[in-house]
């Protein structure tokens, strides 16, 4: 059963205004091992959805994997039982929080591969604004390799997703979106949300807040397990495209439209649900 952890206002009502919040001490040091075990065993039994996101020549490694909780009783705990529910409940203004999917996302040490400027609703098959992913480090990262976002860009618009490496876009003709804008370029006009973490913090973001990283130093290894939950307006999205990460099968089970009751996507708030 999940533990309570209740909000305040301001933590809630600045996740609805700039679409990312920082969460301090969210996991206990026994949620923390558990999580670090976690990860330790999803590196060494990688499921077939893994990539190594970086180049061949880059003296780091980065590694993704997605969807291997229902294989890791670490992440089915933290999931599950962590204040996690219940703070994304809150945060999405939702009466009940259930599991989307989880991301292992691990920069070795001197990882050069940059995280590009992107949004994750795009690359999902899910429709609604009640949504909230946790990144949560069990390693600390600094300022200068923590996630970053553009406050407010969760507001509505989409932008084109491309591919990290090479820039193509892949899941939608070219200029079916709008482009991304020039971020860097303009930060009185594009303010940015960043926090240095500790073990045990995290930040919660919106799927299309507009979000980016760097790479990590050579001393620095930098393991984060993103846990995303769905609200009480989330329904099935059928795309024209291969999601990331795919779920083979649920076209079958839940139609264009329909609430994502299924299986795969847990009710996991209110506690007993």
């Amino acid at each position: 059963m999940p533990r309570q952890h209740p909000l305040s206002s301001d933590t809630v009502a600045a996740y609805a205004l700039d679409g990312a919040v920082v969460l301090r001490g969210v996991l206990s040091a026994g949620e923390l091992g558990t999580l670090e075990r976690g990860i330790e065993h999803n590196l060494t039994h990688l499921s077939p959805l893994a990539l190594v996101a970086s180049e061949p020549d880059d003296p780091g490694r980065f590694v993704e994997d997605f969807c291997t909780w229902q294989n890791n009783p670490a992440y089915s705990e933290i999931l599950r039982s962590s204040a996690l529910p219940h703070i994304a409940a809150q945060l999405m203004q939702s009466e009940t929080a259930r599991v989307y999917h989880d991301h292992l996302l691990v920069k070795e040490p001197g990882t050069r591969q940059p995280t590009p400027w992107h949004q994750d609703q795009p690359y999902y098959n899910v429709a609604g604004r009640q949504n909230v992913s946790f990144w949560i480090p069990v390693d600390p990262v600094p300022l200068a390799s923590t996630l970053r976002f553009v406050a407010g860009s969760h507001s509505g618009t989409w932008y084109m997703p491309r591919t990290f490496r090479d820039s193509q876009a892949k899941w939608f003709p070219e200029g079916a979106l709008a482009e991304l804008p020039a971020i860097e370029a303009e930060p009185d006009r594009y303010a940015q949300r960043a926090w240095a973490l500790e073990p045990g913090d995290c930040v919660a973001f919106h799927m299309l807040s507009l979000h980016a990283s760097s790479g990590v130093g050579p001393g620095a290894r930098r393991r984060v397990f993103s846990a995303r939950y769905l609200g009480d307006d989330a329904a099935h999205a059928l795309r024209p495209w291969r999601t990331s990460p795919p779920f083979p099968g649920l076209e079958q089970r839940l139609p264009d439209g329909a609430p994502m009751d299924d299986p795969l996507f847990p009710l996991v708030w209110p506690a007993g649900a």
